[in-house]
């Protein structure tokens, strides 16, 4: 999937994450009105783990961190599949960034899901906050800029973060009947398998803290 977005210029890539985020913004702050259905729980801040009998090989083992959900839609990110370690400074200069060369450091950048994989957005502990910052639960983020992406280089950036292209979303209705399906189970996001954890054994670690039995 890396180098599906490899072959397109890095600054068309970028473009859309305002708009994705944007998103993500009204999924989050969408309520009901009193004439509408009461609104349900929502997993924004959790996990969502491809259940073993998961049959998209799409999703096989799986973690989604929920970025937003309530009755229009879902949306998340895989943070258990990382693809390669990039220059910041190419990122950068690919952008446009005259001062790229300035920038040390490599970042490692993940599959984020199947959706408009050329999009990246950066997950990141809640110490960080830009104009573009989506707080998800008071413990993690997402940021929509390229400045966020210079941070990191600089030193400047969060605590702890992860740079993913691409993402998950369901239309409405739809992540509920997966979840009725089985397809899924969830479980309270858990930051150390977020940012820290070996990549490998993210699926196994999520799945022993999930809160269905299957």
């Amino acid at each position: 999937m890396f180098s599906a977005w490899q072959k397109r210029p890095v600054w068309a890539l970028m473009a859309p994450w305002a708009a994705i985020l944007a998103l993500t913004l009204s999924l989050a702050t969408t309520r009901p009105t009193t004439a509408q259905a009461p609104a349900q729980v929502s997993l924004a801040g959790q996990f969502l783990i491809a259940a073993p009998s998961m049959g998209d090989p799409r999703f096989d083992r799986t973690v989604i961190l929920m970025i937003a959900h309530d009755r229009n839609g879902a949306f998340g990110i895989v943070i258990n599949r990382p693809i390669e370690e990039h220059a910041i400074a190419d990122l950068l200069e690919k952008l446009g960034d005259k001062d790229a060369s300035a920038v040390a450091g490599t970042v490692r950048i993940f599959s984020g899901g199947p959706v408009q994989p050329q999009i990246g957005f950066v997950i990141h502990s809640a110490d960080y906050h830009r104009a573009q910052t989506l707080d998800i639960d008071g413990r993690v983020a997402v940021t929509s800029s390229s400045e966020a992406i210079r941070d990191l280089g600089n030193d400047k950036g969060p605590r702890k973060s992860l740079l993913a292209f691409g993402y998950a979303g369901w239309r409405a209705g739809q992540l509920e009947d997966e979840l009725r399906q089985r397809a899924w189970v969830t479980a309270p996001a858990d930051l150390r398998l977020i940012f820290d954890a070996d990549r490998d054994k993210v699926w196994e670690a999520a799945f022993a803290l999930r809160t269905q039995d299957l």
